[in-house]
């Protein structure tokens, strides 16, 4: 399951309107690029595996960066697992590594990254890895 700290369902979130007009335009990007439609907010730091699910998707993924949370769906969904969100708590705290702009231009190439190369046979899920 994955945590959400955006104003989804019971959620409760205090960020400022630009971390919100940022979330939203990522979320888009990771709507239309990353397939992911499933998971609203897949940037949220709280994730919960089972531990075959863990050695499953974390043995196939390349992303080191930012967007290695939607690599982490696009993996799950993949192998057929599935995740669902749990509202959570979250209050913005200064001292954010994310630089406005910046930021989100090395989530967006990442996530190009992501999409070309497992469309283009770079990158694949070994199935095996299940087991």
């Amino acid at each position: 399951s994955s945590g959400i700290n955006a104003e989804y369902g019971d959620a409760v979130v205090k960020r400022s309107f630009f971390r919100n007009l940022l979330m939203w335009g990522f979320h888009m990007f990771v709507l239309f690029v990353g397939g992911i439609n499933s998971i609203k907010d897949t940037q949220c730091g709280f994730k919960l595996f089972t531990r075959n699910s863990a050695r499953a998707i974390f043995t196939n993924l390349n992303i080191e960066r930012w967007a290695f949370d939607v690599e982490i769906f696009v993996i799950a969904n993949y192998l057929g697992i599935g995740a669902v969100e749990v509202p959570v708590n979250w209050e913005e705290v200064d001292g954010s590594k994310i630089v406005p702009i910046w930021s989100w231009v090395e989530m967006a190439k990442d996530l190009l990254m992501i999409r070309t190369r497992y469309l283009i046979g770079a990158w694949s899920v070994d199935k095996q890895k299940m087991e």
